[in-house]
């Protein structure tokens, strides 16, 4: 079976499953242009060669994910499938130029549109790059601090906290104490808030929770720093949406950020 090449541009957040333990949803780009999900990944418990990160060409074999209905969703053909980093294409610039010709081909700018053609069964997307017409603000919530004690007992019933060389015990990621999510506009100012899942986010928390020594609300501040006054204030930004599987066809808007494209703005006139 050929193997795939994919450019990585999202990774979220770990989340533990009760089959295959702490999980990375990743998705890319082919070279043809067209979106591509992969998963499951246990990615940290990949070998540090094959831990890849964003913006790097992976090459991997891939199948359709029979699992999963939604026409981008494919997964590794094994468990144990080999990745292999063949390249990056590093930010050249604060304009990321050529970062832009991969990631930008598709822009949608309309939440209304866009929730449609997902909700069409001949059209099903559920991956794609948003332009928010404004964003509005950073909404910081409080959620459930700790796992599931059902399903970390269930992880250790399974010998799942195994590590990748059966040496030593695998501890799952910290689940974060807050949901970060967007408050946005479209281009016709219809509003929506929208989860942020992505790995980016979750780091930033956990470092400056430990530059603060532990100050919880100067960490949130931090985060909304970023979001806010570099983000949406300073960065040409997009983000990157997916549909969550559960939630693809009955949820009014079924999208949630899974990363964010944010170079400095250009002041060409074309890119190409």
């Amino acid at each position: 079976m050929p193997k795939e090449k994919i450019l990585i541009t999202v990774k979220t957040y770990p989340s533990l499953s009760a089959k295959y333990d702490e999980l990375v949803c990743t998705a890319g780009f082919r070279e043809d242009g067209s979106w591509v999900r992969i998963y499951p990944v246990q990615f940290r418990k990949r070998k540090y060669s094959q831990q890849y990160s964003k913006y790097q060409w992976i090459e991997i074999e891939l199948v359709k994910n029979t699992g999963d209905f939604r026409k981008e969703s494919y997964r590794p053909v094994s468990h144990d499938a080999e990745i292999t980093i063949v390249g990056e294409i590093k930010p050249d610039g604060d304009d990321w130029r050529e970062r832009r010709k991969v990631v930008l081909n598709k822009v949608y700018f309309n939440l209304k549109e866009l929730i449609a053609e997902a909700k069409n069964n001949k059209i099903g997307t559920s991956l794609a790059v948003f332009k928010p017409g404004e964003i509005v603000g950073l909404e910081i919530k409080q959620v459930d601090r700790e796992w599931s004690k059902e399903k970390l007992e269930r992880l250790n019933q399974l010998n799942l906290f195994e590590s990748a060389d059966g040496e030593g015990r695998f501890e799952v990621v910290k689940k974060l104490p807050y949901k970060f999510s967007y408050k946005l506009k479209d281009n016709e100012g219809t509003a929506s808030t929208m989860m942020i899942e992505d790995w980016e986010i979750g780091q930033l928390y956990w470092n400056s929770l430990r530059r603060h020594q532990g100050d919880e609300e100067k960490t949130c501040e931090d985060v909304r720093k970023k979001y806010i006054d570099d983000f949406a204030r300073t960065k040409d930004l997009h983000l990157f949406l997916g549909t969550t599987k559960l939630h693809h066809n009955t949820a009014p808007n079924p999208f949630v950020i899974i990363g964010t494209f944010h170079p400095k703005p250009t002041t060409q006139t074309s890119l190409f």
